[in-house]
């Protein structure tokens, strides 16, 4: 018998970038390396785990205040714009004092200062460091909370959040982690699924298909602004037509169950399928 204790979920970030197109609501997504031991190929929001500095008094002090949090939840706020730029190389932030989220040049001005200033490629924090960048942590709208459920080796605790994206920038994967990126519908990314020509873990299907419910950026963010967010945990069952994915209907995603395999496993041990 295995009396091994579950694996703790580490604390994460996820963001679904939204704008506008000319067929309803988009959606930024990247696709994840191959070489990743997690959601490995997949195509997935900009995201990542919260790192110890995102809740720190350095990196809290360039936020502005957000009713109703602590510095625990605002760290997966600042987490949520960091992987943002990581990831996708696009700043939710603005000139301290400002209301217009910078522009792609001047972001080029600030990573250029940076660099010229340390002698090497700026990191995310780096840019910060002169007191003139504000992140725009107040403009994400908590959207889902999802836990990944006990059994494989990396477990995560992810917030994810709405914001609409900036729209004087330009996203550009970094080749690293994300291998490309995309703006596309909701309804557009699970047809590509369904299709066979992209993957999808479930809990981005799923979300997905809640995004997919608003029409408009205007939409989608009232939407959960009024939402009550239900923690999901998925749990694999066993039933006579097959192995099943089980949420709780309060979650509000207008089913409770689906086929395993309708989605891949976000985490596959190296040298197996994605599925």
């Amino acid at each position: 018998m295995n009396d091994a204790a579950p694996i703790e979920p580490r604390p994460a970030s996820t963001v679904l970038l939204l704008r506008d197109g000319p067929g309803g609501i988009e959606v930024l997504m990247v696709t994840r390396n191959v070489a990743s031991d997690f959601a490995s190929g997949a195509l997935v929001f900009p995201g990542g785990r919260v790192d110890a500095a995102d809740g720190g008094p350095a990196m809290l002090s360039c936020c502005r205040d957000v009713a109703g949090s602590d510095p625990g939840a605002m760290a997966f706020r600042v987490a949520a714009v960091r992987e943002t730029f990581e990831e996708a190389h696009l700043l939710l932030g603005r000139r301290l004092g400002g209301n217009r989220l910078l522009a792609a040049g001047e972001v080029e001005r600030l990573e250029a200062a940076a660099a010229a200033r340390l002698g090497r490629p700026p990191q995310f924090a780096d840019l910060l460091d002169g007191g003139e960048v504000e992140l725009a942590t107040e403009l994400l709208v908590p959207f889902a909370h999802w836990i990944t459920p006990v059994g494989p080796p990396k477990r995560f605790d992810t917030h994810f959040f709405l914001a609409p994206a900036p729209a004087e920038q330009v996203a550009a994967h970094d080749g690293r982690e994300a291998v490309e990126t995309v703006w596309i519908s909701p309804q557009q990314a699970i047809a590509e699924s369904e299709a066979r020509r992209v993957t999808l873990v479930f809990a981005t299907r799923m979300n997905l298909a809640k995004l997919g419910r608003s029409r408009t950026v205007a939409e989608a963010l009232a939407a959960a602004r009024a939402d009550t967010i239900v923690t999901v945990c998925p749990e694999l069952v066993e039933a006579p037509e097959g192995k099943l994915l089980r949420i709780p209907a309060a979650a509000g995603y207008g089913i409770t169950e689906m086929p395993a395999g309708l989605t891949a496993r976000a985490w596959v041990p190296r040298g197996t399928g994605t599925t």
